[in-house]
C-alpha cells in the first residue's frame, strides 16, 4: 500500500464518502479506480466544511443528514483496499471530527483500515508536530495544502513534512469548477519544486480533459473533485458507478 502514480500524468479522484450512500460510494469507488484513477481521496462528511464550494457542501450536508460518521468512512476505506489493493487512499477530512477521535485512535484506526495518507483541511503545518509523530507512528503520509499565497518558507516547511504528495492549490478560496485553469496552479508548482522532488497533485477547479491536460505540462497529477461531485448529484439512482467511470476515463485522455 502507497501512494504512487501509475501513469505519466496521475489522477487523483475525490468522492464525498456516503453521498448518496455508502454503498453506492463503494461502487463509485471501484469504478474511479477501474477506468484511471491512483488515487483515492475520501472525504469525510463534515457539518460546517467551509474550504468547500457549494457543490461538495450540498453533498457533506447530505452525507451529515444520513448520519455518515468517520467510522463509516474508515470501514468504507477497509472495503475498498480489500477489493483494489494497489490504490492509494487518502482519507481527507477537517480537524474536527478527528480530534473528536482523538490523533492517536485516528491515526491507528485509519492505518488498520487501508489507508495510506491524510489530508486534514485546517491542520496547518506550522500546529502540525503532534499530528505527524502519530502519522509516522502508523507509517501514513501526511498530505498538506500549499496555496499560491503562500510565502517561501511556508512553502518548504510543507515539502518538507508531506508525503506522497503535495496538494497543490490552484487558487485562493474554495473549491469548486471553474471554465478556465488559474496561471497561479503553474506558478505555485514552480516555487514548490525548489524546495521537493515529492510528486506535486493539482487540485480546485480541475473539471474536464482540457484541464488535466494542461496540468500534465507542469505538475505530476491532477485532483478532481467538484465536477465528480456534481456528476454524482445530477445522476439518476442506480447509474452513478456507470457515470463516473466514464468521466474518468474520459479524463485520462488528456493524461496521454
Amino acid at each position: 500500500m502507497s501512494i504512487q502514480f501509475q501513469s505519466k500524468l496521475g489522477l487523483v479522484v475525490y468522492l464525498t464518502a456516503g453521498d448518496p450512500s455508502i454503498e453506492i460510494t463503494y461502487d463509485i469507488a471501484l469504478a474511479a479506480i477501474d477506468n484511471g484513477a491512483d488515487v483515492l481521496e475520501l472525504g469525510v462528511p463534515f457539518s460546517d466544511p467551509l474550504a468547500d464550494g457549494p457543490v461538495i457542501q450540498r453533498a457533506s450536508e447530505r452525507a451529515v443528514g444520513r448520519g455518515v460518521s468517520l467510522h463509516d468512512v474508515l470501514a468504507l476505506s477497509k472495503r475498498i483496499r480489500e477489493a483494489r489493493p494497489e490504490t492509494g487512499i487518502v482519507l481527507f477530512s477537517y480537524l474536527n471530527p478527528v480530534v473528536r477521535m482523538g490523533l492517536e485512535a485516528f491515526c491507528k484506526a485509519a492505518k488498520e483500515h487501508g489507508a495510506d495518507g491524510v489530508l486534514l483541511t485546517d491542520m496547518i503545518v506550522e500546529e502540525s508536530a503532534d499530528y505527524l509523530r502519530h502519522m509516522r507512528a502508523n507509517g501514513l503520509a501526511p498530505v498538506f495544502l500549499a496555496a499560491p499565497t503562500s510565502p517561501d518558507d511556508r512553502l518548504r516547511a510543507i515539502a518538507e513534512h508531506s508525503e506522497g504528495f503535495i496538494y497543490a492549490i490552484s487558487r485562493v478560496g474554495i473549491t469548486g469548477k471553474q471554465a478556465a485553469l488559474e496561471s497561479d496552479a503553474e506558478s505555485l508548482v514552480r516555487r514548490l519544486r525548489q524546495f521537493t522532488t515529492k510528486p506535486i497533485a493539482v487540485g480546485f477547479g480541475i473539471s474536464n480533459a482540457e484541464h488535466v491536460a494542461a496540468v500534465g505540462k507542469f505538475a505530476d497529477a491532477a485532483i478532481i473533485g467538484s465536477a465528480i461531485v456534481h456528476l454524482i448529484e445530477q445522476s439518476e439512482p442506480g447509474t452513478e458507478a456507470q457515470r463516473v467511470g466514464e468521466f474518468v476515463q474520459g479524463l485520462r485522455s488528456g493524461t496521454a
